[in-house]
């Protein structure tokens, strides 16, 4: 999900009765992959009776569908906004808000990276078809939003280069790191992503400073 750094508006979800069956497909599709499937439309279809038809009107792809329970789960993570000036203090209000969901969310989030993973192999071997590709990349808007204060401060490049380095502790891949390799709890994996997180804005702009 390549998103433009731009501040981006939510789409108006539907009301009535098409809101409430994307809504049960929408929790269905959790459901299931919280159980830690990655499952396709037909089977959200199948778990939630509804007709495959109605389903794919609303899901095309199984790549729209984990898309869009991405974003489900992601929740308040994708509205968050600071009105802090400080970059460091921003990135630790975010890492805040968004470790709690990731693990909360965890077996969601990894059924989609599992999804991505599938189709890149599927992709290499010249299997994929016409399936749409899944694409992850939520986190590269939310810390170019998080460092914004910086963009006045820091060339262009490294700007840029401070949010990659920062989506290296952020998201799902810092629970397969500190918890899952680690075997670390919630407060230490919290306590290393912030600490980590805080050193790289402040070797950024150290290094702008130089």
């Amino acid at each position: 999900m390549d998103v433009s750094p731009t501040e981006e508006i939510r789409p108006t979800e539907p009301r009535g009765a098409r809101a409430r069956t994307r809504k049960l497909m929408l929790e269905t599709a959790i459901g299931l992959m919280q159980r830690g499937q990655t499952p396709s439309v037909s089977d959200v279809a199948e778990a939630a009776q509804v007709s495959r038809a109605t389903a794919y009107r609303y899901f095309p792809s199984q790549a729209a569908l984990v898309h869009a329970v991405v974003d489900e789960a992601l929740g308040p993570i994708l509205d968050w906004r600071s009105d802090s000036t400080d970059a460091e203090a921003r990135v630790n209000e975010l890492l805040t808000l968004t470790m709690p969901r990731v693990v909360e969310f965890e077996a969601t989030f990894k059924a989609a990276l599992k999804l991505s993973l599938e189709q890149w192999a599927q992709r290499r071997a010249g299997t994929l078809g016409e399936e749409p590709p899944f694409k992850r990349g939520h986190r590269v808007h939310m810390l170019q939003l998080a460092i914004a204060p910086l963009k006045s401060r820091l060339p262009e490049a490294k700007f840029q280069r401070l949010a990659m380095a920062l989506s290296l502790v952020y998201g799902l891949e810092v629970l397969i790191v500190l918890k899952d390799l680690w075997g670390a709890e919630f407060d230490a994996m919290q306590d290393v992503a912030t600490w980590a997180a805080g050193a790289l804005v402040r070797a950024a702009v150290a290094d702008a400073g130089t």
